[in-house]
């Protein structure tokens, strides 16, 4: 096992294999991208509290030691010693678990799934794989380009997924809004949408093979669809192509809209 106890700016490279990875930050930056070459821990700012760097058996772990339980006015005068700025590139086949108080997270160009959860921090997701799973309660979350199965959550803040080919994405905003953008997804897509209080905009391929359920218990479902079933103001079911993948969109208090994405907006995009 190695250890580094790191209390200024600092580039580690790692020698052996990482094949998980850990991160337990009080407050700063966190950045981390798959790639290949040997793995890399780059702190680029400190504040006065020290991290904590071990590499043991193929696990990379980051984290600041104990934390005070401060009551809430003094937490906020003092939290700033803790504030690092981290920078982590590990192979592209390794799960990653990262949790931070407040802060940012950006992870990109991961496959074997990652897991983040932030109490209060802006979470960035890009081109990963795997079981992808982000909760923040105050907060936002913007996923693009991901695969496999994705549950994003946030209590206040409002959450983003754009080009997925996600077979699975559940989203949950209490007080919220959700815009989901799905690029062909697969023909078992399970896709759904929940806000308490918030917006929730769905934009779908017009070839997509989805039974489609959208119901806003106060609000209205406005559907570029022409082919979908109106039931009353706030409900619109129906099927588009074969159906056997879904979509569900629940708001309790807020609009829903679905849009139509045309399949010549895609080969123009390539080209």
């Amino acid at each position: 096992m190695t250890t580094w106890n790191v209390a200024e700016p600092t580039r580690l490279e790692l020698k052996g294999e990482v094949n998980d990875l850990t991160v337990r930050l009080v407050g700063g930056r966190i950045n981390v991208v798959g790639a290949d070459g040997p793995a890399r821990v780059e702190v680029s700012a400190i504040g006065e509290r020290p991290v904590t760097v071990t590499h043991d058996d193929g696990t990379l772990r980051i984290v600041h030691g104990a934390v005070p339980k401060w009551p809430g006015l003094l937490w906020w005068l003092f939290h700033k010693q803790f504030r690092v700025d981290v920078s982590v590139m590990v192979p592209v086949r390794t799960p990653a678990t990262l949790n931070v108080v407040s802060g940012s997270v950006v992870v990109s160009s991961l496959r074997a799934g990652v897991h983040v959860d932030a109490t209060s921090a802006r979470v960035t997701l890009l081109g990963l794989d795997g079981r992808v799973s982000a909760k923040v309660i105050s907060g936002s979350v913007e996923a693009l380009t991901l695969d496999g199965e994705v549950e994003l959550e946030t209590v206040s803040g409002e959450i983003v997924v754009a080009d997925s080919t996600a077979r699975k994405v559940h989203a949950r905003a209490i007080s919220g809004s959700i815009t989901c953008d799905l690029d062909n997804p697969p023909a078992d897509t399970d896709v759904r949408l929940d806000t308490v209080s918030g917006e929730i905009t769905a934009r779908l391929r017009e070839d997509s093979d989805l039974r489609v359920h959208l119901n806003a218990t106060s609000g209205r479902v406005i559907s570029a669809f022409p082919g979908l079933d109106r039931v009353g103001r706030g409900t619109v079911v129906g099927q588009l192509g074969a159906g056997t993948g879904r979509v569900a969109a629940n708001a309790t208090s807020g609009t829903i809209t679905l849009l139509r994405r045309p399949v010549d907006l895609d080969v123009e995009e390539t080209a």
